[in-house]
């Protein structure tokens, strides 16, 4: 029995001796009542007290019911969520599994990508790391003014063979006076060959940018104005000679840096260079120069295939009025043709209205027609032929006859159908 039963159970069971010990006491202090009214008095409390006990029986009973449908269907309910947690922890379970599943591959995902990410970042560190050290072999290759000079050259060339065709230039060539040229540009007279010197003042240019102070720097500045102007002078005694190069050079400088500098903070040496007529050009401004350079070979190249053009139009326009005067002589034929033509055409149609006439004429009646299959329906005596028709004569000569005499059939048959002819023309 539960815990619930027992203690109503007790609670019954204390009311029952509470009411027994009262009427006890009650009992003991009245009066002594009679004996039957005793009697009666126990029976009533005998009855009460089995009453009392039946209800209490069905109480026990009621709870003991109660009790055992609680019991079952706490049972019953425990069984259902037992269920429906095993339910719910095994689905969690396998979601749980899934994800971790799947959170794995991700992550083991994740950590080759970053583990090749990783690679690619130790590659590229690689190179910067190399590529310094390239940088800086550079600087100390640049430290030679040899190296530099072969630095500006190869560029130099490059760019002249990108922008010009190879008839247009020529490298390292040794003028009259003995100098050899990095470049020269093959212009026609004026303004004649053009010659192109590399020169890279590096060093007094990377000595400024390295100076501590502007004093430092200032002087460093002169010094890069001072070997540039020197340049211009060097190039302008060199390779501009009268009668053999053009009254001008180039001197082309590799940095585009040094060149914005010069340009920027000494106008002195722009100022000396276009007096010596010795233009500073940039890998950038060398480009547009070949440019224009190219078209102007292109003008003087047209200009030198004018001659041989007009030679060419000119037998042309002759091959042209040849062909017009075939043109003319072939329009005759065709007028000539056009007329013939024509011509037949008016004979045919006299033959046909001359046929038709003919089929058209009645025979004259003293003239015997052989029946179909006896004879020959041509056999005719030549006396009763026209003159000039019979065995073994010319039909032109009869044609002529007929002519002369006004037809076959006499000269008013004749007229008649001339007469014909004409209207019907």
């Amino acid at each position: 029995m539960p815990p619930v039963s027992y203690v109503l159970t007790a609670i019954l069971v204390v009311v029952v001796v509470g009411l027994t010990i009262a009427l006890i006491s009650v009992s003991r202090r009245a009066v002594p009542p009679p004996t039957d009214d005793i009697d009666r008095r126990m029976a009533d409390l005998m009855a009460a007290q089995q009453a009392l006990g039946g209800k209490v029986d069905t109480v026990s009973q009621q709870q003991v019911a109660t009790s055992k449908a609680l019991t079952d269907t706490l049972t019953m309910s425990q069984q259902i969520i037992t269920k429906e947690l095993n339910l719910r922890l095994e689905a969690v379970h396998t979601a749980m599994g899934e994800n971790l599943s799947d959170s794995a591959t991700a992550t083991a995902k994740s950590l080759g990508e970053l583990s090749q990410r990783l690679e690619t970042i130790d590659k590229a560190q690689k190179n910067i790391t190399d590529l310094s050290e390239q940088v800086v072999s550079l600087q100390h290759v640049l430290d030679d003014k040899h190296a530099r000079g072969a630095f500006g050259e190869v560029q130099l060339n490059d760019i002249v063979v990108d922008a010009l065709p190879p008839s247009a230039y020529g490298f390292q060539v040794v003028l009259s006076n003995a100098r050899r040229a990095d470049c020269v540009i093959k212009l026609p007279n004026p303004p004649g060959p053009i010659v192109i010197d590399a020169k890279f003042p590096l060093t007094a240019y990377m000595s400024m940018l390295d100076a501590d102070d502007d004093m430092e720097r200032q002087r460093f500045a002169k010094q890069l104005g001072s070997d540039t102007k020197k340049h211009i002078r060097d190039i302008a005694d060199r390779y501009i000679i009268p009668g053999e190069t053009s009254d001008s050079a180039l001197m082309f400088i590799p940095s585009e840096a040094v060149y914005a500098e010069l340009h920027a903070h000494h106008p002195d040496v722009i100022e000396l260079s276009h007096r010596s007529k010795v233009y500073l050009v940039s890998p950038t401004t060398m480009m547009a120069t070949l440019t224009t350079v190219r078209a102007v070979l292109r003008d003087v190249r047209m200009r030198e295939q004018a001659s041989l053009i007009q030679v060419e139009i000119s037998v042309m326009l002759k091959d042209v009025d040849r062909l017009l005067d075939r043109v003319r002589k072939l329009e005759t034929h065709f007028d000539q043709a056009d007329r013939d033509i024509k011509d037949i055409r008016i004979s045919a149609n006299k033959i046909s209205s001359r046929g038709t006439k003919i089929e058209e004429l009645e025979l004259d009646e003293g003239v015997a027609v052989p029946p179909l299959g006896q004879g020959d329906p041509f056999d005719f005596d030549d006396e009763s032929l026209p003159p000039g028709v019979g065995r073994g004569a010319d039909p032109r000569d009869a044609n002529r006859d007929a002519e002369d005499t006004g037809g076959l059939f006499g000269d008013e048959f004749g007229d008649a159908v001339d007469d014909d002819l004409n209207a019907s023309e």
